[in-house]
């Protein structure tokens, strides 16, 4: 057995060690440190060859394949990030697998802490190092977690880690049982990395960062979560430090005024005093400005940084009408359900992510939500180039409480609270975090449901008390007043009159006033609506799918109290109670593109519904055009500022010869504005293309002129 082990070892370490490139870097945003002789924290990718196997008799644990000592029998070779689902031979099968590889440990690391960072595995983690069980992450799957590894490592040795992964349907988590309606994707399915920080390290950081509109500056507050892995207690002090992420300039600084005192082997929460940014650059979806904020832990033989990135916005319910940064809004936007790709499923690399979500932005979309905590770089895009986002614990569906009395379930409560805890923990810093979602669809006026939802929404305002919280509904239909939805900070409606619900654009109409009727100070997101042909009688046609969303949108425009507006779907999804296709294929057709990305001409429709611009009107010719654009005087409605009118020439063969710019003055909803644009190339045009162009880059609306 010795020599199959160390034939083991030597095989294992030249894939898991050889083929994996170390990425060592700084936290977050990947600077150097802003203080001198100040350690970031050192991230050592763990993605890379792995070795795995299924375990459909579930005999793993009981064989010990936890242990080192351990052949390679059995095993194969995948690349993590890595899901089961999407290989032909596996991707019906919901159960028990094993992941192992070899861990690079230096010698110089005995002084250091090392953890093991997951961002996600459905659902279920064991986690051993050198046959010891680390710990445990049970029933919940998209939410990130770690462990210290450190008094099982074996610095300058061989060391082994090892993974149960379990995705079997239960009915002791969220999504429970077989309720959720999208791909249950098993596996390591997000990164692993190593963090390797001095024994006393900086945790976490929470910033809440509020302007005063009026004076012109704006509050930040930081929490430091800060432990002590040590023996012993540990004195120092905190530096806090602040950029312009796009300019580099300093806009706060902060000297060793802030000490603190940590027993050993303690986490403490240690809150700075406010500090001040004087004529702040405000984060809008037009306008997504960050900053990137450090805090540095100073003292004996110890220094350590921690970055984030942060932006500077204010949102509010007021006058049953959301407002951002002082102005009244309406947004629109689509749904996106991850993991629908069947070349990726939930492994999605950034490129597809980057993909759908330009195609976001091109469909005009600054308000989306999502039925489960998402991939970190989901939320980093939406950051950068402006989509808000309501992220969610995937309560999904009246079944999540089917045989509960008065009561949710302990179980399932419990989960639902550790799994929000640990979504905000991770995501509160983001400013693209419209508000939090607590459950989808679970029939608000069930006794156990709407006690779920309302213990749910306490532990959110506790833990982020400046952020909004609601919850989607199915339940609005009818006795509206006494759905759960009261106690939100504003009203979700999964509205679907001509699809799962009998009825016209009519009951629509009569519907959302009397859910306004019960609710007058809030506003009514609709925050599901759409047609799928999910069911024999309604078969796929994509002419319906634009004719709902036109009627639909229309009727929720002319009540003037919609603030929001969400259609879904982007894609058609993969779904493991899909109605549509086989094996990795298997799907509900919902979307206006398909699995893999392809537009069907209900792209276009969205586009232009979801466009700020009502209008843009082309008179003239090359020698003198006349462009007129009018805003929006309901949703989407909100200032148009910075935008730009763009204008390319073609000629013969479909060549590009000339492009010419004007700016476009703000535009308040309901105004209209004309500009000329003039061009040399004037013989031979064949047509021109007129765009507008938001801040960010993206085209809002386009017309195309044809001599």
């Amino acid at each position: 057995m010795a020599n199959t082990r160390r034939g083991f070892l030597k095989s294992a370490s030249a894939l898991a060690l050889g083929a994996t490139v170390a990425e060592v870097g700084v936290h977050a945003s990947a600077k150097p440190p802003f203080y001198a002789d100040v350690l970031q924290t050192t991230r050592k990718s763990l993605n890379g060859v792995w070795q795995f196997r299924l375990d459909p008799g579930t005999d793993g644990e009981t064989n010990s394949w936890f242990k080192p000592s351990q052949t390679s029998e059995g095993w194969q070779n995948v690349t993590v990030p890595h899901t089961w689902q999407i290989a032909q031979d596996s991707t019906e099968y919901f159960g028990t697998a094993w992941y192992r590889r070899l861990l690079e440990a230096p010698r110089e690391w005995r002084d250091q802490t090392v953890r093991i960072e997951f961002e996600g595995v459905f659902h279920s983690a064991s986690v051993w190092l050198n046959g010891s069980e680390v710990g445990k992450h049970l029933r919940k799957g998209y939410t990130a977690f770690e462990f210290d590894i450190t008094h099982l490592l074996h610095p300058g040795a061989d060391n082994l880690l090892v993974v149960m992964v379990n995705s079997d349907f239960d009915s002791r988590m969220l999504p429970r049982g077989h309720s959720s309606d999208w791909t249950h994707d098993g596996g390591i399915y997000r990164a692993v990395t190593q963090l390797i920080t001095p024994r006393i390290y900086i945790e976490r950081v929470d910033v809440d960062a509020v302007p005063d509109l009026l004076n012109g500056f704006a509050n930040v507050d930081i929490s430091v979560v800060i432990r002590n892995s040590s023996d012993r207690e540990w004195k120092g002090t905190l530096s806090v430090h602040a950029i312009e992420e796009d300019t580099g300039l300093a806009v706060l600084g902060g000297s060793d005024e802030n000490p603190v005192d940590i027993a050993p082997g303690a986490n403490i929460a240690r809150r700075l005093p406010t500090f001040k940014i004087d004529k702040p650059k405000l984060w809008h979806f037009d306008a997504p400005n960050l900053y990137s904020l450090s805090v540095a832990l100073n003292g004996a033989e110890i220094r350590h940084e921690y970055t984030t990135s942060f932006g500077i916005r204010r949102i509010e319910v007021r006058d049953g009408s959301f407002w951002l940064n002082g102005e009244r809004i309406g947004l629109m936007g689509v749904e996106r359900m991850a993991g629908s790709n069947p070349n990726y499923g939930m492994v999605e690399p950034a490129s597809w992510i980057e993909h759908d979500h330009d195609d976001l932005k091109n469909l005009n979309c600054v308000f989306t939500r999502v039925h489960w905590p998402q991939d970190k770089r989901v939320l980093d895009y939406c950051d950068r180039h402006g989509i808000f986002i309501q992220t969610e614990v995937p309560t999904w569906g009246p079944d999540t409480f089917k045989d509960m009395k008065d009561e949710p379930d302990p179980e399932i409560m419990q989960n639902g609270l550790e799994q929000l805890q640990e979504m905000i923990a991770r995501d509160r810093n983001h400013p693209c975090i419209f508000s939090w979602g607590l459950c989808n669809e679970i029939n608000g006026q069930n006794p156990p449901a709407y006690k779920f939802a309302q213990r749910m929404g306490e532990e959110a305002k506790r833990l982020d008390p400046r952020r909004l919280r609601s919850y989607a509904s199915n339940s609005l239909q009818r006795n509206a007043a006494n759905d759960v939805a009261k106690l939100m900070d504003f009203i979700e409606w999964n509205e679907y009159y001509e699809s799962w619900y009998p009825g016209t654009p009519e009951d629509l109409r009569r519907n959302l006033e009397e859910i306004h009727r019960a609710f007058p100070d809030k506003p009514i997101v609709i925050s599901e609506y759409g047609w799928c042909a999910c069911t024999p009688d309604r078969p796929e046609g994509d002419s319906r799918r634009v004719r709902v969303l036109g009627d639909h949108t229309r009727v929720c425009r002319e009540t003037k109290f919609v603030g929001g507006l969400i259609f879904f779907c982007y894609n058609d999804y993969r779904t493991h109670i899909g109605d549509k296709g086989t094996g990795v294929m298997k799907q509900r057709i919902h979307g206006v593109v398909d699995l893999l990305g392809s537009r069907k001409p209900s792209y276009s429709a969205l586009r232009e519904e979801s466009s700020p611009v009502e209008s843009l009107d082309c008179s003239g010719d090359p020698n003198l055009f006349t462009i007129t654009l009018r805003t929006r005087n309901s949703v989407p409605a909100y200032t148009v500022n910075g935008y730009k009118l763009r204008g390319i020439l073609y000629g013969f063969a479909n060549i590009p010869l000339e492009c010419r710019e004007a700016s476009v003055s703000p535009l308040k909803p309901g105004e209209s504005i004309s500009i000329p644009l003039q061009f040399k190339e004037r013989e031979g045009a064949t047509r021109v293309e007129f765009d507008v162009v938001r801040p960010t880059g993206f085209s809002a609306i386009t017309t195309v002129w044809m001599p």
